[in-house]
Protein backbone atom coordinates (compact mmCIF):
# COMPACT_ATOMS: atom_id res chain seq x y z
CA UNK A 1 0.00 0.00 0.00
CA UNK A 2 1.48 3.31 -1.11
CA UNK A 3 1.48 6.10 1.42
CA UNK A 4 0.82 9.70 0.48
CA UNK A 5 4.10 11.58 0.30
CA UNK A 6 4.54 15.21 1.27
CA UNK A 7 6.05 17.26 -1.50
CA UNK A 8 7.17 20.85 -1.89
CA UNK A 9 6.76 22.90 -4.99
CA UNK A 10 7.40 26.52 -5.91
CA UNK A 11 4.81 28.61 -7.69
CA UNK A 12 5.22 32.05 -9.21
CA UNK A 13 2.27 34.29 -8.49
CA UNK A 14 1.83 37.94 -9.36
CA UNK A 15 0.22 40.09 -6.69
CA UNK A 16 -0.31 43.82 -6.34
CA UNK A 17 1.09 44.99 -3.01
CA UNK A 18 0.46 48.52 -1.81
CA UNK A 19 2.95 50.14 0.53
CA UNK A 20 1.67 51.92 3.66
CA UNK A 21 2.47 55.24 1.97
CA UNK A 22 0.42 54.34 -1.10
CA UNK A 23 -2.53 53.29 1.06
CA UNK A 24 -2.26 56.52 3.02
CA UNK A 25 -2.10 58.59 -0.16
CA UNK A 26 -5.20 56.88 -1.56
CA UNK A 27 -7.20 57.50 1.59
CA UNK A 28 -6.09 61.12 1.93
CA UNK A 29 -6.85 61.75 -1.75
CA UNK A 30 -10.49 60.82 -1.12
CA UNK A 31 -10.96 63.28 1.76
CA UNK A 32 -12.90 66.47 1.01
CA UNK A 33 -11.56 69.63 2.65
CA UNK A 34 -13.46 69.36 5.94
CA UNK A 35 -12.52 65.73 6.49
CA UNK A 36 -8.91 66.47 5.61
CA UNK A 37 -8.80 69.21 8.27
CA UNK A 38 -10.09 66.73 10.86
CA UNK A 39 -7.67 64.03 9.68
CA UNK A 40 -4.73 66.44 10.06
CA UNK A 41 -5.88 67.47 13.55
CA UNK A 42 -6.06 63.82 14.57
CA UNK A 43 -2.60 63.10 13.15
CA UNK A 44 -1.13 66.09 14.99
CA UNK A 45 -2.61 64.78 18.24
CA UNK A 46 -1.46 61.19 17.74
CA UNK A 47 2.00 61.73 16.26
CA UNK A 48 4.38 63.89 18.33
CA UNK A 49 6.83 63.75 15.45
CA UNK A 50 4.50 65.90 13.34
CA UNK A 51 4.21 69.62 13.92
CA UNK A 52 2.40 72.55 12.32
CA UNK A 53 3.57 76.06 11.62
CA UNK A 54 6.08 77.85 9.44
CA UNK A 55 9.41 76.40 8.42
CA UNK A 56 11.49 79.16 10.01
CA UNK A 57 14.93 78.23 11.26
CA UNK A 58 14.99 75.19 8.98
CA UNK A 59 12.56 73.23 11.17
CA UNK A 60 11.74 70.68 8.51
CA UNK A 61 13.92 67.60 8.23
CA UNK A 62 15.81 67.61 4.98
CA UNK A 63 15.88 64.35 3.07
CA UNK A 64 19.69 64.10 3.07
CA UNK A 65 19.95 64.87 6.81
CA UNK A 66 17.46 62.16 7.68
CA UNK A 67 19.25 59.69 5.42
CA UNK A 68 22.60 60.44 7.10
CA UNK A 69 21.13 59.78 10.54
CA UNK A 70 19.43 56.62 9.36
CA UNK A 71 22.65 55.28 7.80
CA UNK A 72 24.64 56.08 10.94
CA UNK A 73 22.18 54.21 13.11
CA UNK A 74 22.19 51.24 10.76
CA UNK A 75 25.99 51.08 11.06
CA UNK A 76 25.92 51.31 14.85
CA UNK A 77 26.80 48.31 16.99
CA UNK A 78 23.23 47.18 17.54
CA UNK A 79 20.19 45.95 15.63
CA UNK A 80 16.64 46.70 16.77
CA UNK A 81 15.72 43.05 16.42
CA UNK A 82 18.60 42.10 18.73
CA UNK A 83 17.68 44.15 21.75
CA UNK A 84 13.86 44.09 21.64
CA UNK A 85 12.24 40.70 22.11
CA UNK A 86 8.54 40.08 21.43
CA UNK A 87 7.51 40.35 25.08
CA UNK A 88 9.60 43.48 25.67
CA UNK A 89 8.25 45.51 22.77
CA UNK A 90 7.04 48.82 24.18
CA UNK A 91 3.42 49.86 23.63
CA UNK A 92 4.31 52.67 21.26
CA UNK A 93 5.66 50.17 18.76
CA UNK A 94 2.09 48.92 18.25
CA UNK A 95 0.67 52.38 17.64
CA UNK A 96 2.37 53.14 14.36
CA UNK A 97 0.46 55.80 12.46
CA UNK A 98 1.44 54.22 9.17
CA UNK A 99 -1.33 51.67 9.37
CA UNK A 100 -3.75 52.03 12.25
CA UNK A 101 -5.43 55.43 12.45
CA UNK A 102 -7.41 55.04 9.24
CA UNK A 103 -8.47 51.44 9.72
CA UNK A 104 -12.28 51.66 9.79
CA UNK A 105 -12.19 54.94 11.70
CA UNK A 106 -14.04 57.11 9.22
CA UNK A 107 -15.44 60.21 10.87
CA UNK A 108 -18.70 61.89 9.88
CA UNK A 109 -17.78 65.49 9.16
CA UNK A 110 -21.12 66.84 10.32
CA UNK A 111 -23.02 65.97 13.45
CA UNK A 112 -26.12 68.11 13.66
CA UNK A 113 -29.42 67.25 15.34
CA UNK A 114 -30.87 63.79 15.87
CA UNK A 115 -31.40 61.01 13.39
CA UNK A 116 -34.87 59.79 12.48
CA UNK A 117 -34.40 56.60 14.52
CA UNK A 118 -33.28 58.61 17.54
CA UNK A 119 -36.39 60.77 17.30
CA UNK A 120 -38.62 57.69 17.34
CA UNK A 121 -36.75 56.11 20.26
CA UNK A 122 -37.06 59.36 22.19
CA UNK A 123 -40.84 59.25 21.75
CA UNK A 124 -40.83 55.61 22.86
CA UNK A 125 -39.29 56.67 26.16
CA UNK A 126 -42.36 58.79 26.92
CA UNK A 127 -44.73 55.82 26.91
CA UNK A 128 -45.51 53.45 29.76
CA UNK A 129 -44.71 50.03 28.41
CA UNK A 130 -43.70 46.74 29.89
CA UNK A 131 -40.15 45.51 29.38
CA UNK A 132 -41.28 43.13 26.64
CA UNK A 133 -43.34 45.82 24.91
CA UNK A 134 -40.29 48.10 24.99
CA UNK A 135 -38.24 45.35 23.36
CA UNK A 136 -40.85 44.79 20.65
CA UNK A 137 -41.24 48.51 19.97
CA UNK A 138 -37.48 49.04 19.67
CA UNK A 139 -37.29 46.18 17.21
CA UNK A 140 -40.13 47.63 15.15
CA UNK A 141 -38.46 51.07 15.13
CA UNK A 142 -35.20 49.46 14.04
CA UNK A 143 -36.99 48.07 10.98
CA UNK A 144 -38.48 51.41 9.91
CA UNK A 145 -36.56 52.66 6.87
CA UNK A 146 -35.31 56.19 6.23
CA UNK A 147 -38.52 57.11 4.37
CA UNK A 148 -40.56 56.19 7.46
CA UNK A 149 -42.04 52.92 6.18
CA UNK A 150 -42.20 49.52 7.86
CA UNK A 151 -41.58 47.16 4.98
CA UNK A 152 -41.92 43.92 6.97
CA UNK A 153 -45.17 42.29 8.04
CA UNK A 154 -46.01 41.59 11.71
CA UNK A 155 -45.58 37.88 11.04
CA UNK A 156 -42.09 38.41 9.65
CA UNK A 157 -41.09 40.56 12.61
CA UNK A 158 -42.40 37.91 15.03
CA UNK A 159 -40.27 35.28 13.29
CA UNK A 160 -37.23 37.58 13.37
CA UNK A 161 -37.53 38.13 17.11
CA UNK A 162 -37.83 34.42 17.71
CA UNK A 163 -34.83 33.39 15.62
CA UNK A 164 -32.53 36.34 16.30
CA UNK A 165 -33.32 37.28 19.89
CA UNK A 166 -35.05 34.10 21.12
CA UNK A 167 -38.04 36.24 22.17
CA UNK A 168 -41.48 34.72 21.70
CA UNK A 169 -44.14 37.23 20.71
CA UNK A 170 -47.63 36.67 19.37
CA UNK A 171 -48.87 38.22 16.13
CA UNK A 172 -51.45 40.14 18.15
CA UNK A 173 -48.81 41.69 20.41
CA UNK A 174 -46.73 42.72 17.44
CA UNK A 175 -49.71 44.24 15.61
CA UNK A 176 -50.69 46.13 18.77
CA UNK A 177 -47.24 47.73 19.07
CA UNK A 178 -47.13 48.61 15.36
CA UNK A 179 -50.59 50.18 15.61
CA UNK A 180 -49.49 52.21 18.65
CA UNK A 181 -46.51 53.61 16.73
CA UNK A 182 -48.64 54.35 13.66
CA UNK A 183 -51.34 56.19 15.61
CA UNK A 184 -49.36 58.09 18.24
CA UNK A 185 -45.82 58.73 16.98
CA UNK A 186 -44.68 61.76 15.05
CA UNK A 187 -44.49 62.36 12.17
CA UNK A 188 -47.95 61.21 11.11
CA UNK A 189 -47.76 58.31 8.67
CA UNK A 190 -44.70 56.69 10.21
CA UNK A 191 -44.50 52.86 10.21
CA UNK A 192 -47.00 52.55 7.34
CA UNK A 193 -46.63 49.45 5.20
CA UNK A 194 -47.29 51.31 1.93
CA UNK A 195 -48.17 54.74 0.54
CA UNK A 196 -51.92 54.17 0.78
CA UNK A 197 -51.75 53.44 4.51
CA UNK A 198 -49.30 56.33 4.98
CA UNK A 199 -51.80 58.79 3.48
CA UNK A 200 -54.70 57.34 5.48
CA UNK A 201 -52.77 57.60 8.75
CA UNK A 202 -52.10 61.28 8.05
CA UNK A 203 -55.71 61.99 7.05
CA UNK A 204 -56.91 60.31 10.24
CA UNK A 205 -55.06 62.88 12.38
CA UNK A 206 -56.38 65.90 10.48
CA UNK A 207 -59.47 67.85 11.49
CA UNK A 208 -62.33 65.87 9.99
CA UNK A 209 -63.81 68.40 7.58
CA UNK A 210 -66.03 67.33 4.69
CA UNK A 211 -63.16 67.43 2.22
CA UNK A 212 -60.90 65.39 4.54
CA UNK A 213 -63.63 62.77 4.95
CA UNK A 214 -64.17 62.62 1.19
CA UNK A 215 -60.44 62.35 0.55
CA UNK A 216 -60.18 59.55 3.12
CA UNK A 217 -62.98 57.60 1.47
CA UNK A 218 -61.43 57.96 -1.99
CA UNK A 219 -57.95 56.93 -0.81
CA UNK A 220 -59.41 54.01 1.13
CA UNK A 221 -61.72 52.66 -1.59
CA UNK A 222 -60.47 54.07 -4.90
CA UNK A 223 -56.73 54.36 -4.31
CA UNK A 224 -55.64 52.59 -7.49
CA UNK A 225 -57.83 54.81 -9.66
CA UNK A 226 -56.62 57.92 -7.85
CA UNK A 227 -52.94 56.91 -8.15
CA UNK A 228 -53.45 56.27 -11.89
CA UNK A 229 -55.05 59.72 -12.30
CA UNK A 230 -58.34 58.19 -13.46
CA UNK A 231 -60.20 61.11 -11.97
CA UNK A 232 -63.18 60.85 -14.33
CA UNK A 233 -64.11 57.42 -12.92
CA UNK A 234 -63.88 58.78 -9.36
CA UNK A 235 -66.02 61.79 -10.27
CA UNK A 236 -68.69 59.51 -11.73
CA UNK A 237 -68.58 57.12 -8.76
CA UNK A 238 -69.03 59.87 -6.15
CA UNK A 239 -70.94 62.36 -8.33
CA UNK A 240 -68.24 64.99 -7.93
CA UNK A 241 -67.67 68.18 -9.84
CA UNK A 242 -64.28 69.16 -11.31
CA UNK A 243 -63.79 71.66 -8.47
CA UNK A 244 -64.43 68.98 -5.84
CA UNK A 245 -61.94 66.52 -7.29
CA UNK A 246 -59.39 69.36 -7.47
CA UNK A 247 -59.95 69.95 -3.74
CA UNK A 248 -59.31 66.26 -3.07
CA UNK A 249 -56.11 66.39 -5.12
CA UNK A 250 -55.01 69.52 -3.26
CA UNK A 251 -55.68 67.81 0.09
CA UNK A 252 -53.55 64.81 -0.87
CA UNK A 253 -50.72 67.10 -2.01
CA UNK A 254 -50.58 68.51 1.53
CA UNK A 255 -49.64 65.05 2.84
CA UNK A 256 -46.07 63.76 3.10
CA UNK A 257 -45.40 60.60 1.05
CA UNK A 258 -42.10 60.09 2.92
CA UNK A 259 -42.64 61.03 6.58
CA UNK A 260 -39.13 59.90 7.52
CA UNK A 261 -37.67 62.78 5.50
CA UNK A 262 -39.27 65.21 7.92
CA UNK A 263 -36.33 64.59 10.25
CA UNK A 264 -33.56 63.24 8.06
CA UNK A 265 -33.63 66.24 5.74
CA UNK A 266 -33.59 68.67 8.66
CA UNK A 267 -30.33 67.22 9.94
CA UNK A 268 -28.29 68.39 6.99
CA UNK A 269 -30.34 71.17 5.42
CA UNK A 270 -28.41 73.90 7.25
CA UNK A 271 -25.00 72.34 6.62
CA UNK A 272 -22.88 74.60 4.43
CA UNK A 273 -20.91 73.04 1.60
CA UNK A 274 -17.21 73.75 1.90
CA UNK A 275 -15.67 73.91 -1.59
CA UNK A 276 -12.38 72.13 -2.22
CA UNK A 277 -11.44 74.31 -5.21
CA UNK A 278 -11.68 78.06 -5.68
CA UNK A 279 -12.00 79.09 -9.31
CA UNK A 280 -11.82 82.73 -10.35
CA UNK A 281 -12.39 84.17 -13.81
CA UNK A 282 -10.93 87.48 -15.00
CA UNK A 283 -11.53 88.12 -18.67
CA UNK A 284 -10.09 85.10 -20.46
CA UNK A 285 -7.93 84.10 -17.51
CA UNK A 286 -9.07 81.27 -15.20
CA UNK A 287 -7.19 80.72 -11.95
CA UNK A 288 -7.50 77.64 -9.76
CA UNK A 289 -6.51 77.23 -6.12
CA UNK A 290 -7.19 74.78 -3.32
CA UNK A 291 -9.31 75.91 -0.40
CA UNK A 292 -6.54 75.33 2.16
CA UNK A 293 -7.14 78.39 4.34
CA UNK A 294 -7.80 76.29 7.44
CA UNK A 295 -5.21 73.60 6.72
CA UNK A 296 -1.98 74.20 8.65
CA UNK A 297 1.49 73.97 7.17
CA UNK A 298 2.99 70.67 8.27
CA UNK A 299 6.59 69.87 9.17
CA UNK A 300 8.56 67.33 11.14
CA UNK A 301 8.92 68.25 14.80
CA UNK A 302 12.15 70.20 15.30
CA UNK A 303 12.75 68.83 18.81
CA UNK A 304 12.45 65.25 17.59
CA UNK A 305 14.99 65.95 14.90
CA UNK A 306 17.43 67.48 17.41
CA UNK A 307 16.93 64.58 19.83
CA UNK A 308 17.73 62.11 17.08
CA UNK A 309 20.91 64.04 16.21
CA UNK A 310 21.93 64.07 19.88
CA UNK A 311 21.46 60.33 20.29
CA UNK A 312 23.25 59.64 17.03
CA UNK A 313 26.29 61.62 18.19
CA UNK A 314 26.74 59.36 21.21
CA UNK A 315 29.28 56.50 20.76
CA UNK A 316 27.21 53.92 22.67
CA UNK A 317 23.58 53.57 23.68
CA UNK A 318 21.74 51.97 26.57
CA UNK A 319 18.70 49.79 25.98
CA UNK A 320 16.39 52.65 26.93
CA UNK A 321 18.18 55.00 24.54
CA UNK A 322 17.87 52.48 21.75
CA UNK A 323 14.13 52.25 22.39
CA UNK A 324 13.93 56.03 22.35
CA UNK A 325 15.84 56.18 19.06
CA UNK A 326 13.52 53.60 17.54
CA UNK A 327 10.47 55.54 18.71
CA UNK A 328 11.78 58.88 17.40
CA UNK A 329 12.70 57.37 14.03
CA UNK A 330 9.28 55.78 13.76
CA UNK A 331 7.48 59.05 14.53
CA UNK A 332 9.64 61.10 12.14
CA UNK A 333 9.19 58.53 9.40
CA UNK A 334 5.43 58.53 9.91
CA UNK A 335 5.35 62.35 9.87
CA UNK A 336 7.32 62.50 6.63
CA UNK A 337 5.01 59.95 5.04
CA UNK A 338 1.96 61.95 6.08
CA UNK A 339 3.42 65.23 4.76
CA UNK A 340 4.28 63.55 1.45
CA UNK A 341 0.74 62.17 1.18
CA UNK A 342 -0.75 65.65 1.69
CA UNK A 343 1.58 67.13 -0.93
CA UNK A 344 0.72 64.34 -3.36
CA UNK A 345 -3.00 64.94 -2.76
CA UNK A 346 -2.70 68.66 -3.47
CA UNK A 347 -0.71 68.05 -6.65
CA UNK A 348 -3.20 65.44 -7.91
CA UNK A 349 -6.23 67.60 -7.13
CA UNK A 350 -4.82 70.69 -8.83
CA UNK A 351 -3.67 68.79 -11.91
CA UNK A 352 -7.05 67.08 -12.26
CA UNK A 353 -9.04 70.29 -11.75
CA UNK A 354 -6.82 72.14 -14.23
CA UNK A 355 -7.55 69.47 -16.83
CA UNK A 356 -11.30 69.69 -16.20
CA UNK A 357 -11.17 73.47 -16.56
CA UNK A 358 -9.16 73.19 -19.78
CA UNK A 359 -11.62 70.71 -21.26
CA UNK A 360 -14.70 72.66 -20.14
CA UNK A 361 -13.20 76.12 -20.67
CA UNK A 362 -16.25 77.64 -22.45
CA UNK A 363 -18.45 76.84 -19.44
CA UNK A 364 -16.02 78.33 -16.92
CA UNK A 365 -15.78 81.52 -18.99
CA UNK A 366 -19.54 81.96 -19.52
CA UNK A 367 -21.28 79.84 -16.89
CA UNK A 368 -23.78 78.52 -19.45
CA UNK A 369 -24.65 74.86 -18.81
CA UNK A 370 -25.33 74.38 -22.52
CA UNK A 371 -21.60 74.91 -23.12
CA UNK A 372 -20.61 71.81 -21.14
CA UNK A 373 -19.01 69.29 -23.46
CA UNK A 374 -19.24 65.49 -23.19
CA UNK A 375 -16.63 64.40 -20.66
CA UNK A 376 -15.96 61.11 -18.93
CA UNK A 377 -13.40 60.02 -16.34
CA UNK A 378 -11.29 58.27 -18.97
CA UNK A 379 -10.84 61.54 -20.89
CA UNK A 380 -9.39 63.29 -17.84
CA UNK A 381 -7.28 60.24 -16.94
CA UNK A 382 -5.67 60.22 -20.38
CA UNK A 383 -4.85 63.94 -20.22
CA UNK A 384 -3.43 63.83 -16.67
CA UNK A 385 -1.68 60.48 -16.90
CA UNK A 386 -3.49 59.27 -13.79
CA UNK A 387 -5.52 56.08 -13.47
CA UNK A 388 -9.30 56.31 -13.93
CA UNK A 389 -9.75 55.20 -10.32
CA UNK A 390 -7.64 58.18 -9.19
CA UNK A 391 -9.83 60.61 -11.14
CA UNK A 392 -12.89 58.96 -9.63
CA UNK A 393 -11.49 59.48 -6.11
CA UNK A 394 -10.77 63.14 -6.86
CA UNK A 395 -14.30 63.68 -8.13
CA UNK A 396 -15.95 61.93 -5.22
CA UNK A 397 -17.53 64.28 -2.62
CA UNK A 398 -15.58 67.31 -3.79
CA UNK A 399 -16.92 70.71 -4.84
CA UNK A 400 -15.65 73.66 -6.87
CA UNK A 401 -16.60 77.25 -6.15
CA UNK A 402 -17.02 79.21 -9.38
CA UNK A 403 -18.37 82.70 -10.16
CA UNK A 404 -21.63 80.96 -11.10
CA UNK A 405 -22.10 78.93 -7.93
CA UNK A 406 -20.71 75.87 -6.15
CA UNK A 407 -20.79 72.65 -8.17
CA UNK A 408 -19.85 69.06 -7.36
CA UNK A 409 -17.03 67.89 -9.60
CA UNK A 410 -19.26 65.20 -11.10
CA UNK A 411 -21.37 68.06 -12.54
CA UNK A 412 -18.67 68.65 -15.15
CA UNK A 413 -18.82 65.05 -16.40
CA UNK A 414 -21.40 63.83 -18.87
CA UNK A 415 -21.69 61.06 -21.43
CA UNK A 416 -22.34 61.95 -25.04
CA UNK A 417 -24.70 61.20 -27.90
CA UNK A 418 -24.45 62.12 -31.55
CA UNK A 419 -26.88 64.63 -33.02
CA UNK A 420 -28.42 64.33 -36.49
CA UNK A 421 -25.60 66.56 -37.74
CA UNK A 422 -22.96 64.12 -36.45
CA UNK A 423 -21.92 66.38 -33.57
CA UNK A 424 -21.30 64.95 -30.11
CA UNK A 425 -23.76 66.35 -27.58
CA UNK A 426 -23.61 65.93 -23.80
CA UNK A 427 -26.50 63.88 -22.45
CA UNK A 428 -27.01 66.65 -19.90
CA UNK A 429 -28.06 68.98 -22.73
CA UNK A 430 -30.55 66.38 -23.97
CA UNK A 431 -31.99 65.93 -20.48
CA UNK A 432 -32.33 69.69 -20.13
CA UNK A 433 -34.14 69.85 -23.47
CA UNK A 434 -36.45 67.02 -22.39
CA UNK A 435 -37.19 68.75 -19.09
CA UNK A 436 -37.93 72.02 -20.89
CA UNK A 437 -40.31 70.35 -23.36
CA UNK A 438 -42.25 68.65 -20.55
CA UNK A 439 -42.35 71.84 -18.47
CA UNK A 440 -44.06 73.67 -21.34
CA UNK A 441 -46.40 70.89 -22.51
CA UNK A 442 -50.19 71.12 -22.28
CA UNK A 443 -50.89 69.42 -18.95
CA UNK A 444 -54.39 68.48 -20.07
CA UNK A 445 -52.85 66.62 -23.01
CA UNK A 446 -49.30 65.68 -21.91
CA UNK A 447 -46.87 64.28 -24.47
CA UNK A 448 -46.26 60.55 -24.52
CA UNK A 449 -42.79 59.13 -25.14
CA UNK A 450 -43.30 58.81 -28.90
CA UNK A 451 -44.28 62.46 -29.10
CA UNK A 452 -41.28 63.42 -26.97
CA UNK A 453 -39.05 61.57 -29.45
CA UNK A 454 -40.47 63.75 -32.23
CA UNK A 455 -40.04 66.97 -30.24
CA UNK A 456 -36.40 66.18 -29.47
CA UNK A 457 -35.82 65.18 -33.08
CA UNK A 458 -36.99 68.65 -34.11
CA UNK A 459 -34.17 70.03 -31.95
CA UNK A 460 -31.61 67.79 -33.62
CA UNK A 461 -31.50 65.04 -30.97
CA UNK A 462 -32.19 61.62 -32.49
CA UNK A 463 -33.07 59.40 -29.54
CA UNK A 464 -34.83 56.06 -29.20
CA UNK A 465 -38.08 55.80 -27.27
CA UNK A 466 -36.50 53.58 -24.61
CA UNK A 467 -33.83 56.26 -24.04
CA UNK A 468 -36.60 58.81 -23.42
CA UNK A 469 -38.07 56.49 -20.81
CA UNK A 470 -34.64 56.11 -19.19
CA UNK A 471 -34.08 59.88 -19.04
CA UNK A 472 -37.58 60.46 -17.66
CA UNK A 473 -36.81 58.01 -14.88
CA UNK A 474 -33.50 59.76 -14.09
CA UNK A 475 -35.29 63.12 -13.99
CA UNK A 476 -38.13 61.72 -11.83
CA UNK A 477 -40.70 62.57 -14.52
CA UNK A 478 -43.73 60.24 -14.56
CA UNK A 479 -45.41 58.86 -17.70
CA UNK A 480 -47.85 61.04 -19.63
CA UNK A 481 -51.06 59.86 -17.96
CA UNK A 482 -49.65 60.61 -14.52
CA UNK A 483 -48.71 64.13 -15.62
CA UNK A 484 -52.23 64.87 -16.75
CA UNK A 485 -54.15 67.49 -14.82
CA UNK A 486 -57.77 68.55 -14.97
Amino acid sequence: MQKNALTQEQTLRQRTMLTPLQIQEIRILEYPTLELEQRIERELEENPGLDSGSEDEMDTVQEEDFQEQDDALQNDDFDLNDYISDDETPDYMYRTNNTSPDDKQEEIPFSVGQSFQEQLLQQLGMLRLTEQEQLIAKYVIGNIDEDGYLRRTPEQLVDDLMFRANVEVSDEQMSKIISMIQNSFEPAGVAAIDLQQCLLLQLKRKQQSDIVKLTTEIIENKYKEFAAHHYQKIMERYSLSADQIKEVIAEVKKLNPKPGNTYSSDIYQNTAIVPDFLIEVSGNQISISLNNANIPELRVNKEFNEMLQTYQAQPTHTKQEKEAISFIKDRIDSARWFIDAIKQRNETLLRTMQTIVDMQRPFFLEGDEALLKPLILKDVAERTGYDVSTISRVGNSKFAQTPYGIFPLRYFFSESMTSDEGEEVATRAIKNALQEIIDHEDKQHPLNDDELVEKLSERGYVIARRTIAKYRHLLNIPVARLRKSI
